[in-house]
């Protein structure tokens, strides 16, 4: 009996660092300046040119005439160049349907660096040996970069495996590249695991209904937190003494370039916890995971209030924002949906309102049975349950997404979905 297996085109990203000289990272960095330049000008153009003349050719041929007549937009390479002209023109395309703000002016501090190589076919990769690959960089040359990751490169490429482009980003670490991959892999069997519901905290990252947790300590060692608050203590010092529109020293900036160095330092080994021991491991064991639809943004919010109305604990509120932040559960939930999708499971939301203070156990909600963080004590007479109260919650979200309460995105909102659930056949 043959089996027909079905395949599908799936297309994500890998990001390497790059092993770049004081040259070459100057010259990366004349071409990143010279990308956010193109982009500023581009966008000067398009506001002063009537409606009628706003069109791709005629911005292709304001974008030729630039790298001709402006010396420094010619270390650009001219792929990297309508590169910049196909993003801005997508991101009106966001704009005017309702996904994204308007396009504005990229600020030299605040902008991201990159550099995009739309052509994957020019990188010409090959790999060193087991750490090192060497990829062609266009009006760089050859640079080595950290190979962690199989690409399909060589014989192992061919039409539907293959790298269709790359960008070059650089953070407080250096520059990196990332590679943008396609590949056409098995589609995964229907995952046959247990359901698990998820609770996200911050006491405890990641409580799960079945009673396991998920638990880190600090992302910086003590040296380094006690560096990274010297710094910012320094940095304080030195803008204090700034006089109101006088430029920032060198020394500022190279104290800032020492805090994000320790800030990307901390965000990366939280990547690669989130990465090798949450999502990794949960995709791999349940095939339902249920989480709570929670709206961030609304969750930080200052409350600082205003001039009439004075916000109230505002240093406590601030601190609290500060630790939602940095256990970043949005992040969390995007690496577990994807995850779960290529193990063959699926992932669900559930309203996110009463699930800590309702009893798994008999399902009241009665005022003060959440006493503190820790544990949940129910204060129903006929009850009395009490345990710890992020497996309690966890244990009611998954409770919810059994009662057919998930959550689905629906013209722009989520709206709640009543699933019919068929009990299986009981032997007569």
């Amino acid at each position: 009996m043959s089996v027909e297996i079905g395949y599908e085109k799936r297309q994500f990203g890998h990001r390497a660092r790059l092993a770049l000289d004081p040259v070459l990272s100057a010259r990366a960095d004349e071409q990143a300046h010279a990308a956010r330049t193109m982009w500023n000008l581009l966008h000067v153009w398009w506001q002063m040119m009537p409606k009628d003349k706003r069109t791709p050719a005629n911005a292709d041929a304001a974008i030729r005439r630039a790298r001709k007549d402006i010396d420094f937009l010619a270390v650009l390479p001219a792929q990297a160049a309508q590169a910049v002209l196909k993003t801005y023109l997508q991101a009106w395309k966001n704009c005017w349907e309702g996904r994204a703000a308007a396009p504005d002016f990229k600020a030299r501090l605040r902008s991201v660096m990159a550099v995009d190589i739309p052509q994957g076919r020019d990188l010409n990769i090959v790999r060193v040996h087991r750490r090192w690959g060497m990829v062609n960089i266009p009006k760089l040359g050859r640079v080595r970069f950290r190979w962690t990751k199989n690409l399909p490169v060589g014989r192992q490429a061919d039409g539907d495996n293959r790298i269709t482009g790359a960008r070059l980003v650089k953070d407080a670490l250096g520059w990196h590249i990332a590679f943008r991959i396609q590949t056409l892999e098995a589609r995964p069997e229907p995952h046959r695991g247990p359901e698990v519901g998820i609770d996200v905290g911050i006491t405890v990252p990641l409580a799960l209904s079945d009673g396991t947790t998920y638990g880190h300590g600090e992302w910086l060692t003590e040296s380094e937190q006690a560096r990274l608050l010297r710094l910012e203590q320094l940095a304080a010092r030195r803008k204090k003494h700034r006089k109101p529109g006088e430029r920032t020293s060198r020394r500022l900036h190279r104290t800032y370039d020492q805090i994000a160095d320790l800030r990307a330092k901390a965000k990366r080994r939280a990547v690669d916890w989130q990465h090798k021991t949450t999502t990794t491991a949960i995709a791999a064991k349940y095939s339902v995971v249920v989480v709570e639809a929670l709206t961030i943004t609304n969750m930080v919010k200052s409350a600082k209030g205003t001039l009439e109305q004075p916000g109230r604990n505002v240093a406590q509120k601030s601190g609290l924002n500060r630790a939602i932040s940095r256990q970043a559960w949005g992040r969390t939930i995007t690496m577990l949906t994807y995850k779960t999708a290529r193990r063959g499971g699926t992932l669900h939301k559930v309203p996110a309102p009463g699930t800590s203070q309702r009893c798994s156990a008999c399902g009241f909600t009665t005022p003060g049975s959440r006493e503190n963080q820790a544990v949940f004590v129910c204060k129903n007479p006929d009850c009395g349950w009490s345990g710890n109260a992020d497996h309690n919650a966890s244990m009611n979200v998954l409770h919810l997404y059994r009662m057919g309460l998930a959550l689905v995105p629906a013209a722009g909102r989520a709206v709640v979905r009543r699933a019919r659930r068929v009990k299986p056949a009981t032997a007569r």
